[in-house]
């Protein structure tokens, strides 16, 4: 049961290699992909939080379901928004069935909330994503100029195909940009002048809207 009153857990900060997981996801698709790569804690009264990656930052996660049942997941990403100043990424099932609904969701979580939104293909994807994120916030963690750069390297396939899905970003331009901001956090947070630097004005401002607003 999810308390009213604390929608959103405050400290949950996982150990090193691990993610604090919301008790209702015990034996999905997604934990379970997570097997030999990282270390789920479960936790129950995580309130509007599924995944927590580190003390600053956590997933949401929207489903096809979700998404087709109707408006009760904007509710929620407006109440995680006003309950809490972690930085929430929004993850989303971006599939045949509920794609006709994503541009609208794409719209609210970036323009309205002003939060960072991935698109995924299914829980798998998702479980894959989860953990390179949770691979980012341990290098961000750790102040070893080695280990930050060698993120540069990890550019897993469902991180590359989630660049070559900004408009105007095909294969080269995804590589270059993973070359220059190696992780998710780094890329959605780049100034529009830092990625002009890379990829042009143009598709600079693409990857400036499909992350967030300006």
């Amino acid at each position: 049961m999810q308390r009213t009153g604390t929608p959103v857990r405050v400290g949950a900060a996982p150990p090193y290699g691990h993610v604090v997981v919301n008790e209702k996801w015990r034996g999905s698709t997604i934990v379970q992909g997570f097997q030999g790569k990282i270390k789920p804690i479960f936790e129950d009264g995580l309130g509007l939080v599924d995944f927590h990656l580190s003390n600053r930052s956590c997933v949401l996660y929207v489903s096809e379901s979700d998404l087709v049942a109707g408006s009760n997941y904007k509710r929620k990403l407006v109440r995680f928004r006003k309950a809490s100043k972690l930085n929430g990424i929004i993850v989303v099932e971006k599939t045949q069935l509920s794609a006709q609904y994503f541009a609208a969701v794409q719209k609210f979580v970036a323009f309205e909330l002003g939060m960072t939104l991935l698109p995924v293909a299914s829980q798998t994807e998702a479980s894959q994503l989860i953990t390179q994120l949770v691979h980012d916030e341990s290098k961000e963690d750790s102040q070893s100029p080695f280990l930050k750069r060698s993120g540069a390297r990890l550019a897993e396939p469902v991180v590359l195909a989630l660049v070559q899905q900004i408009p105007g970003v095909g294969k080269v331009k995804a590589l270059a940009l993973l070359n220059h901001f190696p992780s998710i956090y780094q890329l959605s947070n780049a100034t529009a002048k830092d990625l002009e630097a890379v990829v042009g004005q143009t598709t600079a401002q693409h990857v400036r809207t499909f992350f967030t607003h300006s």
